[in-house]
């Protein structure tokens, strides 16, 4: 169960943590600032879809809406299951196929930081916050009645308050669905992880979370992440932080 012993999870979980803590640290002062232009930076996204014929986030959130139990899916999706389906993913990677988890975890580290100069450049509110333009706030409407606050609970690093670019969901999403899909042996899994990005996209659409201009520029991030772990880290340590070939 422990590929490489305590010392070694207590590493990582320590170097997780860390990286988590200062990930939403730097969110959280993105939104402590002035909201012009969160809000402005939100007007260029539209305005580009627009121009682009690309602007159908409204309609989608609306028709989701209508499937009240299609949306409670997706706000709880939103909030608790994307942090459950990738801690669980991290969990079996590191403990089943050790040999590709560093690679896995650097992507991760790359893409976290990579997103903080995104959200330091472009901090972007989300389109639940843009009511004038038809969306609707179906988080804050999931949570009434609730315990859980639109700020707490387990994925509450990831619920953009002005950071809305890039998408980390679905950055997180591709980087989980291309790994996992390298190391499981069933097709029928396989296949579900290669969806497991298109189901997210929708979750953060639906939920008026974010953008397709978001949504592209998460895969454009993960991709960039892979990159570089493959060309700076897998190469400075080759005999621990390439992705390995072993299948189930």
């Amino acid at each position: 169960m422990l590929p490489r012993g305590w010392r070694d999870l207590l590493r990582q979980i320590v170097l997780f943590a860390v990286a988590f803590g200062f990930y939403d640290l730097v969110r959280g002062l993105v939104g402590s600032g002035s909201l012009y232009k969160p809000f402005g930076d939100a007007m260029k996204i539209i305005d580009l879809e627009r121009t682009l014929h690309v602007f159908v986030e409204p309609s989608i959130n609306a028709w989701a809406q209508n499937k009240h139990w299609l949306m409670d899916v997706a706000d709880w999706t939103y909030l608790n299951g994307h942090f459950l389906i990738t801690f669980l993913a991290l969990v079996w990677i590191y403990t089943r196929r050790n040999d590709s988890f560093y690679f896995v975890r650097n992507m991760f580290m790359i893409s976290m930081a990579l997103a903080l100069v995104g959200y330091s450049l472009f901090p972007t509110a989300p389109p639940r916050l843009m009511p004038e333009w038809g969306f609707t706030d179906s988080i804050s409407q999931f949570l009434l009645g609730s315990t859980q606050h639109i700020d707490n609970g387990p994925g509450s690093a990831f619920l953009n308050g002005y950071a809305a670019v890039p998408s980390m969901h679905v950055c997180f999403a591709v980087m989980l669905g291309w790994s996992m899909s390298r190391l499981v042996k069933r097709k029928a899994a396989m296949v579900a992880w290669w969806l497991y990005p298109l189901l997210v996209t929708f979750v953060v659409v639906a939920t008026a979370n974010h953008y397709l201009i978001d949504v592209f520029l998460g895969a454009v991030t993960a991709g960039l992440s892979a990159v570089l772990a493959k060309r700076l880290f897998a190469r400075a340590r080759p005999d621990v932080w390439a992705f390995g070939h072993a299948t189930a």
